[in-house]
């Protein structure tokens, strides 16, 4: 299958590729292509400037999370309807797993996608020095995936200078530049960047980002190295032979239509409520993707507004967001947290994450001190501690066999500035460089609560342990 498409990295983080890539994107989007993002890595909040802002689908895809055959179908699955791919890198070229291992790099992507790359050089206060700093990324491109260069931050003039001794001494095209702009600059938080909504006028922003991109880069070019790319192609059946020899089975993610057939089965799919607002809005577009692969029904809700749970719900999603910052809403919103509580507490099936985790507390101590009401479904309390308490990729492993139907690991991410006075203690989680282990999670029958971030088709039995879950909930229910 060929798909143009294109990777945008850099030699660090901050270099500017969020910009470039949006600006990309609403400018192809403007030419009248259809256009799919995808994030390199664990990063809920950069797919979410793609898909809420420039209204094209996104999503993620990680080299530690899946392997390479699967991260292979996972992109040729989303993208085979489109005319354009565009892969956002993470953190610098070649930094992966710790910093130090290829997997989860953005290279070790573009290389399993066989996707070429164009690299932004942040070129502020830089001359001629740039170009060794060039030269040794090209020289660590083992299979030649960088095509072109964009350096950023950088007058015209000045570019219109070094372009040519670029070119003539490393061989390889500019294809444009970026100078230093307000409009080009997103504010962050933490190591992200802020939320779509919190920036002020960020359409204009990225409306005048993509303007200036379109004068200044040759999109031409772009285009040209997007559609050298080789043709791309997954084995199956290797997929699923992979699946069943780590998962059995029940790991084969069947199609819905496999699931649904007849009046009978679809009246009987499970119901899926996802919490999902400016609360809690960190979800990979996978994981509910993988739900409904499996024949459930997806329904949203908003614990800062809704007063009940959805009709008919079977299980509960609370994924990841910033609960801390509409601590009053959330406190305030009674009826909401009454109704939480009552569903966990009648044995509704739940998964909390990070966000989700913190609002089942009873209370949450935010920056200044000041202690919220939660849902009280765990009796402990979520507090700021200032610094990043866990931060990284990790593999989690039950204790005893107990959330899903055959045990097993699942791949996930943490990163928050909170911490509890109770962690849960029935999981282990484990560091895929240093191998260190610490003790995480509130499991049992019904419940999954606690701060790691997971990506459901790195085993797709967890995602099918909570149908099954909703099932049962939904029949003892009649």
């Amino acid at each position: 299958m060929k798909v143009r498409r294109v990777m945008i990295a850099a030699l660090k983080s901050g270099s500017g590729k969020t910009v470039v890539t949006c600006a990309l994107l609403q400018a192809l989007k403007a030419h009248g292509w259809k256009v799919a993002s995808y994030k390199c890595g664990p990063d809920y909040i950069d797919p979410m400037f793609h898909e809420k802002i420039i209204d094209i689908p996104a999503k993620n895809l990680d080299t530690f999370f899946t392997d390479e055959e699967k991260t292979r179908e996972l992109f040729l699955n989303s993208a085979k309807k489109m005319d354009f791919a565009v892969f956002e890198g993470v953190m610098g070229l070649y930094d992966g797993l710790g910093g130090v291992r290829e997997e989860g790099s953005s290279y070790h992507l573009a290389e399993v996608t066989k996707t070429p790359i164009v690299l932004v050089v942040d070129a502020k206060g830089m001359g001629r020095s740039v170009i060794p700093l060039i030269a040794g990324f090209l020289d660590y491109d083992r299979k030649h995936l960088i095509q072109g260069i964009i350096l950023n931050r950088i007058s015209k003039g000045y570019y219109e200078t070094l372009k040519p001794l670029i070119e003539e001494e490393l061989k390889i095209g500019l294809i444009g530049f970026l100078p230093e702009r307000e409009e080009l600059h997103f504010e962050s938080r933490h190591l992200g960047l802020l939320l779509p909504d919190e920036v002020n006028h960020i359409k204009e922003k990225l409306q005048v980002a993509s303007e200036l991109f379109s004068k200044t880069v040759s999109i031409e070019c772009i285009k040209e190295i997007a559609e050298s790319m080789e043709e791309l192609e997954f084995d199956e059946t290797v997929a699923k032979e992979t699946v069943t020899e780590r998962y059995g089975d029940i790991g084969h993610v069947k199609a819905a239509s496999d699931l649904m057939e007849g009046v009978a089965v679809r009246d009987s799919r499970p119901t899926i409520a996802v919490a999902k607002d400016e609360a809690f809005c960190f979800y990979y577009a996978d994981n509910i993707h993988l739900f409904e692969e499996y024949g459930a029904k997806i329904t949203y809700f908003s614990p800062l507004r809704d007063e009940k749970l959805p009709e008919g719900c079977h299980a509960l999603l609370i994924g990841g967001g910033y609960p801390e910052l509409y601590a009053n809403q959330l406190s305030a919103n009674t009826r909401m947290r009454e109704e939480v509580k009552n569903a966990v507490e009648n044995k509704m099936p739940i998964v909390a994450e990070c966000g989700g985790f913190m609002y089942l507390h009873s209370f949450l101590k935010d920056k200044e001190g000041l202690c919220h009401d939660m849902a009280g479904v765990i009796s402990a309390t979520c507090f700021y501690t200032g610094k990043l308490v866990r931060f990284g990729y990790i593999e989690l492993r039950e204790k005893q066999k107990d959330f899903w139907l055959n045990g097993g690991g699942i791949k996930g991410h943490e990163f928050h500035y909170y911490d509890s006075t109770y962690n849960g203690t029935d999981v282990i989680a484990v560091k895929p460089v240093k191998g260190k282990e610490y003790s995480c999670i509130i499991e049992n029958k019904t419940q999954w609560m606690g701060f790691p971030h997971l990506y459901y088709p790195s085993n797709p039995v967890f995602a099918r342990a909570l149908i099954e879950k909703a099932r049962k909930y939904k029949k003892a229910m009649v």
